[in-house]
């Protein structure tokens, strides 16, 4: 008997979880979460055009998601901003869900074929945090503030699936920690810009790097050949 009357992606998501730590983000799991909803494979597939990729592409915007909507809820004006960083990336680490779900979607994106996926992920939840965080940049800045935050979400989501600390208290402290490195760094860049001997350098490459504009996604959004997928 079926679940639900008329099945969506996130249906078909909430079915699947049963069985992604047996069978991975497969084929099989697939089949069975159509089971589940009393839908055939045909009518699956609909909904997830790629099979279980979909599915695990679903899974990690589920997630940020539910980051997004805690922080629009949270009152951070009292927060330095290197802690809103913080306190999002722990809001993400906190609607991770189910560890194995989340193991066996890493393995599936460390994949060749679905590596460009997998770093597409990492950076749009970069994105997100920026961009909830009220970045306003749209020279380098943009890239670099994305992937440097990129960098610390992967490793970040590595050390999570190796903590059993209560309330994954390691983790939340890795996090602090990777953000005192890149406030770190940030300030060497700032003692580079003010040195007499490395101010030339730096103000060149800044009027190299000015003219780098961040992605104008609605100039190319009419154009053939972008595939979206399931949000």
């Amino acid at each position: 008997m079926a679940k639900k009357a008329n099945p969506t992606i996130e249906t078909l998501l909430d079915a699947a979880l049963d069985h992604v730590a047996f069978d991975g983000w497969s084929q099989a799991t697939l089949s069975a979460a159509a089971t589940d909803l009393g839908i055939s494979d045909a009518q699956a597939k609909l909904l997830a055009p790629r099979g279980a990729v979909d599915l695990a592409l679903a899974y990690h915007r589920r997630g940020d998601r539910a980051m997004l909507d805690r922080l629009k809820k949270t009152d951070l004006a009292n927060l330095r901003f290197r802690e809103k960083v913080a306190t999002a990336l722990r809001f993400r680490v906190e609607e991770m869900g189910d560890r194995e779900a989340v193991r066996r979607a890493s393995a599936l994106f460390s994949l060749p074929i679905h590596a460009a996926e997998g770093a597409r992920l990492i950076w749009e939840t970069a994105d997100h945090i920026w961009t909830a965080l009220g970045d306003t940049s749209k020279d380098m800045n943009w890239y670099t503030k994305r992937a440097t935050l990129s960098a610390v979400w992967a490793s970040t989501v590595l050390y999570w699936l190796g903590d059993n600390s209560q309330g994954h208290a390691d983790t939340m402290a890795f996090i602090d920690r990777r953000i005192e490195d890149v406030m770190r760094f940030e300030k060497v860049k700032g003692q580079l810009r003010e040195n007499p001997l490395t101010k030339p350098f730096m103000a060149l490459q800044e009027n190299l790097f000015k003219k780098i504009r961040m992605p104008d996604n609605d100039r190319f959004k009419d154009l053939p050949g972008r595939w979206q997928g399931p949000r």
